[in-house]
């Protein structure tokens, strides 16, 4: 792990890459404690990236907790079932924490970050919002079930350096290896989670550390698809 953003390739490490120096996987680094330390945290990211609809709820929590219940059944429109049911798996998976003082509960999470130094592949909430908008969004869910998660993180830092004007719809759709249409419809369906990252996700630099604050995206009132945030008469 490392916080050395600089190492994010622009095309979003979707190519297959040479080995990690041996001497990164140490005996240390592969001790059975270790790696079982470790083993929550990844099936907690499997866990979001095998199922955008539990990220999508997760990625609502992280940017608008705390929240309850009925406010994300509201803004995602979700059964009241399927809310609780999403939740509990979140609270379980250690990404969602429950306040049951409080009536009706409120719910907050903790924003993920996770880069790795020599894949390299980065995962935040921008992210986790980008595979979610499959849920919604039939463009992102094409080109999900065409290309998988791996493409369509190139695809997003793709479409960020298109908004910085840093790059074209066709330039990006060389440097993923899709078609050009595919490229196009896929960069504008992705606004939603860029313009929700920029200003929600506090690891966005991360995935931009080029271009972050050159976007030029719209207002969140003014996009589709954008989660609000409740307009409850209490908060």
């Amino acid at each position: 792990m490392t916080s050395d953003h600089d190492r994010v390739r622009p095309d979003g490490g979707i190519d297959a890459l040479d080995p990690p120096p041996t001497d990164v996987m140490d005996e240390e680094t592969l001790k059975p404690e270790t790696l079982a330390q470790n083993a929550p945290r990844l099936e907690t990211v499997v866990q979001l990236l095998n199922h955008p609809a539990l990220a999508r709820v997760y990625v609502y929590v992280c940017y608008w907790g705390p929240v309850a219940p009925p406010e994300i059944m509201e803004a995602l429109d979700l059964s009241k079932s399927t809310t609780y049911e999403y939740v509990d798996r979140l609270v379980d998976l250690d990404l969602v924490e429950r306040d049951d003082s409080t009536r009706p509960q409120q719910l907050t999470a903790d924003p993920i970050l996770i880069v790795e130094q020599y894949v390299p592949i980065v995962i935040t909430p921008t992210v986790l919002h980008a595979l979610a908008l499959q849920e919604v969004d039939e463009d992102v869910a094409y080109f999900m079930d065409r290309y998988g998660i791996g493409k369509l993180i190139a695809a997003l830092r793709g479409a960020g350096l298109h908004f910085a004007g840093k790059t074209t719809q066709r330039m990006v759709a060389t440097d993923i290896d899709v078609r050009e249409t595919e490229a196009m419809m896929l960069i504008y369906a992705l606004k939603p989670a860029l313009a929700v990252g920029r200003d929600h996700d506090p690891f966005f630099e991360y995935l931009f550390p080029d271009v972050h604050d050159e976007m030029d995206l719209p207002d969140l009132d003014e996009i589709s698809g954008a989660p609000a945030h409740s307009s409850y008469p209490d908060r």
